[in-house]
C-alpha cells in the first residue's frame, strides 16, 4: 500500500502540505479498494497437451480450491487452442460462473473417462449458473465457439494423459 501514500504525497510531513486532510480522505477512498481488489490473471499454471479427435488443446490445469476459485478470472485474451480444465477430487455435479471473467467461454463437462456430458457457453461477467448434467470429475473451459468450430459436441471423447491417470 506504500505506492498509494507516494501517490498522495502522505510521505511529506504534514506541516509542510496545506492538502494534507484533503490526501488523506484519499487514502481513506482508495484504501479499501486496494484491499479488496482482485488478483490478477493465472498465467504460471503447470499445463497439460489435450486432443479432441485431430485438435491438440494446451490446458491449464486449475487443481487446488484457490486455482479452481479464480480460473480464467481477468484473463483479456486466450490463444485458440488454450484451455484450462479444472480437476475435482471426486465427480460431483459441477456448477460454474462467469463473475469477473472478462472472456466468452465454453464450457464442456466431463466425465472422468474425458467423455464430454454436456456442454455451456457463457457471457463474461455474469452469474448465471452453468451446471453439468451428471457427476463430472473436469471442466474445460475454452474460448466461446471453439467446441462449435470443431464438430465437437456432447458424447465426445478428449483424450490426455489427465484421462488416463488411475486414481
Amino acid at each position: 500500500m506504500l505506492h498509494i501514500f507516494q501517490f498522495v504525497g502522505l510521505l511529506t510531513h504534514p506541516s509542510q502540505s496545506a492538502g494534507f486532510c484533503r490526501r488523506l480522505a484519499l487514502v481513506a477512498f482508495f484504501a479499501p479498494l486496494c484491499a479488496t481488489a482482485q488478483p490478477g490473471p493465472q498465467l504460471d499454471l503447470q499445463r497439460t497437451k489435450l486432443s479432441a479427435g485431430m485438435h491438440l488443446i494446451d490446458a491449464q490445469i486449475a487443481r487446488t480450491p484457490e486455482q479452481r476459485q479464480i480460473g480464467l478470472m481477468m484473463r483479456r485474451d486466450m490463444p485458440q487452442q488454450e484451455g484450462m480444465i479444472f480437476v475435482f477430487e471426486q465427480a460431483t455435479r459441477q456448477c460454474f460462473w462467469m463473475k469477473n471473467t472478462l472472456l466468452p467461454l465454453t464450457a464442456a463437462f466431463l466425465a472422468e473417462d474425458g467423455r464430454i456430458v454436456n456442454m455451456a457457453d457463457m457471457k463474461p461477467q455474469t452469474e448465471d449458473a452453468h451446471c453439468s448434467d451428471e457427476p463430472v470429475r473436469y471442466v474445460l473451459e475454452m474460448n466461446k465457439g471453439w467446441f462449435a468450430k470443431k464438430g465437437i459436441q456432447p458424447g465426445s471423447k478428449l483424450g490426455g494423459d489427465l484421462f488416463q491417470t488411475v486414481r
